[in-house]
């Protein structure tokens, strides 16, 4: 083990936003002083320095997968010295005091930066008779993070629905009765009765391997007969010894919007056993009549949580050190996030992978009145806040969730979502333009790549500027600022006649469009979006907010590389795919690397003119998505100079 090393796995994160107050460090306690991702401390009450632990403990333990853990704090100030490195390890201290899954450590991680200066002091903290800190030996940026964490870890999710009856007494508060029920709940998860299947989930020829777990062996002979034939079938092992490194898949798959691969998770199901071998007898009704009013409610509520755990922990530990302890607390999590007078909240759980984080966090939504209603709306911005998140784009909406895992109904096998099956993001991994000195500003977010001869229509020659119309939705779509499908060819040509762009007899024809006629279909489709607070009855406010595009004209392919600087700015702000039209052929332009100095710039373009397979390799060898400079080194042109173009730069809008 690497002594006093520090390792980061978020640099971007950390950096970001780095507002006064101070900032949790996440790891795992399988990998020593390693920080994964971090979170901002909000509830401050108006000092960004003197946290409700209450509040932040409550919150962290909801949003954190059971298996990570609180490891240090960031002290953001003025100044960075070893004195506010100390305040920021007291804030540490204080929080574990309110944190149930945190342990106990001799050793963690704290630190001192300011708002305004990229570089952060980090300090190893001890504890003995008194507090030692000292500087770490040294600090390691991870250059791949992802597979650095996840070559070490795996994910495990468990997914539960139950209907709890509460009972009401003036005797006792909701609130003790809910306790007695998490008391009976914990009791049963813990108990001979509870049965727990730990599922590989592989390709659909070979099946599912799969382990069954009891917390506790029962000594009747029924269960022995069935501990005995487990052995067997897994080899003579024990199963409660196998390491979570059994049933992981060696693939990973991008299940976030924000690209992150994870590996395939284990399933974990809970069930119990009817019956333990108990004698025949008679049916038996009992009569306990009561002295007072007794009010019932059935509390039905759907568990979902997602953990994380070293590889080489053991299936039993996972299931009662991680899964258990997260049902229970997710229960008491839900009864304190429902309505307090009615309990009728329309609660559900989400996972999210927002951009910048390498694991899933959870968050609980009440939806009684739709995603939009302003008490979720600024539910939503405390996320963006607490996460670091930008505040003018959706990321952590109903639709941004990932599924980590779900049964489908019709077959009875247990499937991940993979999102779309057309090639999304076809420019990640590409090699770098070339350009010496030169500053990349790319497309933000994840598109799907549309090209010639696709869904069985033979466009070759004439749709380029239809798939390019295509690929900007899909964006808009991945980004979930709508929900609208990717129009078909013939609905965008639908579309033009219906505004008055277009004759009627232009629907089927083979007529190109260009950047104008983009801007209005996308204008049409999605240029307003409704936007409905609900703040109580007959009081609803609507806001419309605008999807709008800018034109760029050029007169000369000559010009283009003149407008890199605001192609750059685009890019930084917006992050929108644009659409390059006029000329004689129709482009997607995904990013530009441009030299401020001496003006030199090269364009990455998505070529819809493509017309074989989806194969990600072809694609980039050859071509069709690559890095462009308006002259090659051979002095050809890619921009001809006797030809016009016109830009469609599509805006994003401001929500969240």
């Amino acid at each position: 083990m690497e002594k006093n090393v520090l390792r980061i796995l978020c640099s971007d994160l950390i950096k970001a936003r780095k507002e006064p107050g101070l900032q949790w460090l996440i790891g795992v306690p399988f990998m020593p002083f390693t920080i994964i991702s971090c979170f901002k401390c909000i509830h401050t009450a108006g000092n960004p320095f003197a946290p409700n632990y209450t509040a932040e403990a409550e919150d962290l333990q909801v949003l954190l997968p059971r298996g990570l853990e609180i490891i240090g704090a960031l002290y953001v100030s003025d100044t960075k010295s070893r004195e506010n490195a100390l305040k920021a390890a007291d804030s540490f201290s204080e929080l574990k005091r309110y944190l149930l899954s945190v342990q106990n450590e001799s050793s963690f991680v704290t630190g001192s930066t300011t708002s305004n200066i990229d570089g952060i002091d980090y300090f190893i903290c001890t504890k003995g008779k008194s507090l030692l800190i000292e500087n770490f030996e040294s600090v390691i940026h991870e250059e791949k993070p992802a597979q650095y964490l996840w070559d070490a870890a795996c994910l495990l999710c468990c997914q539960m629905s139950l209907s709890l009856p509460v009972y009401f007494s003036s005797n006792k508060s909701s609130e003790e009765q809910f306790s007695l029920l998490v008391e009976d709940f914990a009791a049963n998860l813990k108990g001979p009765r509870a049965v727990f299947q730990a599922e590989k989930v592989v390709s659909q020829s070979e099946g599912c391997s799969s382990v069954l777990l009891q917390c506790m062996e029962l000594n009747d002979s029924a269960s022995q007969k069935n501990i005995d034939s487990l052995k067997r079938s897994i080899g003579n092992q024990n199963a409660c010894f196998l390491p979570c490194s059994t049933l992981c898949s060696t693939d990973k798959h991008v299940l976030s919007a924000s690209g992150v691969e994870f590996p395939e998770p284990i399933k974990i199901t809970v069930f119990y056993q009817s019956s333990h071998n108990l004698k025949a007898f008679a049916p038996r009704v009992d009569y306990i009549p009561v002295k007072e009013d007794v009010r019932v409610i059935t509390v039905k509520v759907k568990l979902d949580i997602a953990c994380v755990a070293s590889r080489e922990l053991s299936l039993s530990d996972a299931v009662s050190k991680l899964i258990i302890p997260g049902l229970i607390e997710q229960l008491k999590a839900m009864w304190k996030a429902a309505d307090t007078k009615t309990r009728k909240s329309k609660l559900c759980i989400y996972h999210f992978c927002p951009s910048g984080f390498l694991h899933p966090v959870t968050a609980i939504y009440d939806l009684s009145f739709g995603e939009t209603e302003r008490k979720q709306v600024e539910e939503r911005k405390r996320l963006h806040v607490r996460l670091k998140l930008p505040l003018d784009r959706p990321m952590v909406r109903a639709a941004n969730a990932f599924i980590l895992a779900s049964t489908d109904a019709a077959s009875g096998t247990y499937t991940t979502r993979k999102g779309t099956m057309r090639l999304t993001n076809v420019h990640i991994g590409l090699s770098s333009s070339g350009l010496a000195g030169g500053q990349m500003s790319l497309v933000e977010g994840s598109y799907e790549y549309y090209h010639y001869l696709q869904d069985g229509l033979d466009d070759n020659g004439w749709g380029c500027a239809y798939r390019s119309l295509q690929t900007i939705i899909s964006w808009f779509r991945l980004q979930q600022y709508t929900s609208v499908d990717v129009p078909s060819h013939r609905k965008i040509q639908e579309t033009l006649v219906e505004i008055g762009d277009k004759e009627p007899l232009f629907i089927g024809s083979r007529e190109w469009i260009g950047a104008i006629e983009l801007s209005f279909v996308l204008d049409k489709l999605l240029g307003t979006i409704s936007y409905c607070l609900l703040v109580g009855v007959g009081k609803d406010i609507k806001e419309n907010i605008k999807v709008s595009c800018k034109i760029l004209n050029v007169r000369s392919g000559s010009e283009l590389p003149e407008k890199c600087r605001e192609l750059a700015l685009h890019f930084q702000t917006q992050g929108t795919p644009i659409m390059i039209g006029g000329g004689v052929l129709a482009y997607t332009l995904l990013g530009v690397d441009y030299n401020e100095l001496n003006g030199d710039c090269a364009f990455l373009i998505l070529d819809p003119h493509y017309t074989g397979t989806d194969d990600l390799k072809t694609i980039q060898v050859n071509g069709w998505c690559g890095w462009k400079k308006a002259v090659s080194s051979k002095g050809k042109e890619f921009f001809l100079r006797d030809k016009f173009y016109n830009l469609l730069l599509p805006q994003r809008p401001n929500m969240v």
